[in-house]
Order: C-alpha cells, then sequence, then structure tokens
C-alpha cells in the first residue's frame, strides 16, 4: 500500500504523515528538505536556481519511487513527484523565474521518468488557506521559508487547486487543513483515519 500526502508549503504534511505512520507502523518517506543543496540558494535568488532545484526534487522522488517499487513496503510518502511538475515548475515558469527552454527540458525529463512508475494508491490532499500557510511556516520557523511571498503561496493554491480537480491516477481524498489540528487534536486525527480506511478499504 502506498498513501501520498500532498499540500502546499506549511500545510502540514510531514506532521500528517508522521502521525499516519506512527498509526499504521508503515514506513515514511519524508521530501529531501534538510540536505538539500539547492533551497537556501533557491529563495534568495529563485530566478538562478529554479531549474537546479527541480531537477534535484525530481531525481530524489523519482529513487524514492524506484525503492518503494522495489522494496514492496507499505509506505506514506510526503509529498509526491506529480506536485514538482504540476505544481512548482510550472508555476516557476508563470512566474518568469524559469525559462521556457529549461522548463521544457524539465517537462521532457518528468515525462520519461512518470512512464516508468507507478502513482499512489490513495492520495491525501491537504487543502489550506495561505493565513493557514503562513501560520504554520512560522510556527516552524525554518529561516529561508520566512520571506516566502504570499503571492507564491496563493499561486501555488490554484496550482494544486487545478491539479487535484484534474486528477484521475488514482484514489483521492481532501482534507481542509482550516478546520483541522491533528498535530493537537486527537478527534481530529481519529476522523482522518477513519476517512482514510473507508478509501483503503474500497481499494480490495
Amino acid at each position: 500500500m502506498h498513501i501520498a500526502v500532498v499540500g502546499n508549503i506549511g500545510a502540514g504534511k510531514t506532521t500528517l504523515t508522521e502521525l499516519l505512520a506512527k498509526n499504521y507502523g508503515w514506513t515514511p518517506l519524508y521530501e529531501a528538505v534538510d540536505n538539500n543543496p539547492y533551497l537556501e540558494d533557491f529563495y534568495s535568488d529563485m530566478k538562478r536556481w529554479s531549474f537546479n532545484l527541480q531537477i534535484y526534487f525530481l531525481n530524489s522522488r523519482f529513487k524514492q519511487i524506484i525503492d518503494i517499487q522495489k522494496n514492496g513496503r507499505d509506505i506514506i510518502q510526503d509529498r509526491t513527484i506529480y506536485e514538482d511538475a504540476y505544481i512548482f515548475a510550472e508555476n516557476l515558469h508563470d512566474m518568469g523565474l524559469m525559462t521556457t527552454r529549461d522548463y521544457e527540458n524539465y517537462e521532457a525529463i518528468f515525462t520519461n521518468i512518470t512512464s516508468f512508475i507507478k502513482p499512489p494508491d490513495l492520495l491525501v490532499y491537504l487543502k489550506a488557506s495561505v493565513p493557514t500557510l503562513v501560520n504554520n511556516i512560522h510556527r516552524r520557523g525554518r529561516e529561508y521559508e520566512i520571506g516566502i511571498r504570499l503571492d507564491y503561496l496563493s499561486k501555488l493554491n490554484d496550482k494544486y487547486d487545478k491539479w487535484i480537480k484534474n486528477y484521475k491516477l488514482g484514489k483521492l481524498l481532501i482534507l481542509d487543513k482550516d478546520k483541522l489540528d491533528f498535530a493537537n487534536n486527537t478527534e481530529d486525527m481519529a476522523t482522518i483515519v477513519e476517512k482514510i480506511e473507508r478509501e483503503i478499504n474500497g481499494l480490495f
């Protein structure tokens, strides 16, 4: 079983991935953030480092998926390879922060890679408004994230909504993060597990 948790920066993906992995006793797979050699540079000069960062994420995510498919373990994954392309790379191109030449090169690599992989059995989308995202970003206090522009977060949200609306690769569960505090409220977490159980049982 492969469940993937998706959502904007600061939506709570890592926390939910952690809690679900504990609940099910499954293996969590996290996004390569702490050891990412491009992230800080990217936030200080997005135009210069956008392509490098996206290629780094694409490669690390591909390695993750190959690992998932090889080992046959039950997995909870924090963010997917699809978000890299349909949300982040596309948005950087739209904002003029990635050249068309680089974007088309990126898209070609993404298309080749995704022809070799299986999508998750269940996609859990954490939908969150910009104020919720900003609160979470400030609370976790990663220095390079503090200066993220509100229009950047807002555009990413638009991209997520568009992608999720057209998502046809497998089962999908949408959770409203503005109304859920699964990190501190056990009832909220129980509600999420119940919804996931319903979706998982429908897979068999």
